[in-house]
């Protein structure tokens, strides 16, 4: 009777620990695929802006708005969502009538948690571009260098992404890598199109 009750606690304690894994590679992917967003949408800025403007000056500071603007969007956005959910499981706690003890209430998501992760994970991925052209002055080795240290990022997180999702590494870093270059090319192209169409009426 003994060994059964051991037996039983033994499979709870492999069922927290999977439970907890499970959890963790969640919360790693997802801050894989904020760093992702991060990433590709501060280079797009800067190859947006540096399209049409080859002030490095202009470019940092694109990227740098770029970078305080999504971080801050990412974490409100995240503090709303996870709020929501932490109301909705709270609700169904007291429906249970178990009122959820403190094991219980320190399973529950936080928002400021969350909303801080995804704020980190966004700027982290953004630092990349802005690193990058950071002490290139020459314009056009500064966007191939720009290019060159975000290709690298972007075949990194599609790898660290597949790991975590348990997906095939190679197929999944060719979709991250080719979408992050077609959001350059696209905003590269046409804010070059928009701006030279601005100097024609000019």
């Amino acid at each position: 009777m003994e060994s059964h009750n051991n037996m039983n606690l033994d499979m709870e304690k492999d069922q927290e620990k999977g439970f907890d894994y499970s959890k963790r590679a969640q919360w790693l992917r997802a801050a894989v695929l904020g760093a992702n967003d991060g990433l590709v949408s501060t280079a797009s800025l800067m190859m947006g802006v540096g399209a049409v403007k080859q002030d490095i000056k202009i470019m940092i500071l694109t990227g740098f708005a770029g970078l305080v603007a999504g971080a801050c969007s990412m974490a409100i956005g995240e503090f709303v969502s996870v709020y929501s959910q932490y109301d909705i499981e709270k609700a169904q706690m007291k429906r249970d009538q178990t009122g959820g003890g403190e094991a219980e209430k320190e399973k529950l998501p936080s928002p400021t948690q969350a909303a801080a992760a995804s704020a980190l994970a966004f700027s982290l991925g953004a630092v990349v571009p802005l690193l990058a052209a950071a002490f290139v002055k020459e314009y056009k080795v500064r966007i191939g260098v720009i290019v060159a240290a975000v290709t690298l990022a972007l075949v990194m997180f599609g790898w660290l992404g597949a790991v975590l999702g348990k997906a095939p590494v190679v197929k999944s870093s060719l979709r991250v890598l080719i979408g992050g270059w077609l959001a350059m090319v696209i905003t590269f192209g046409f804010t070059k199109l928009i701006g030279s169409q601005g100097h024609m009426y000019a």
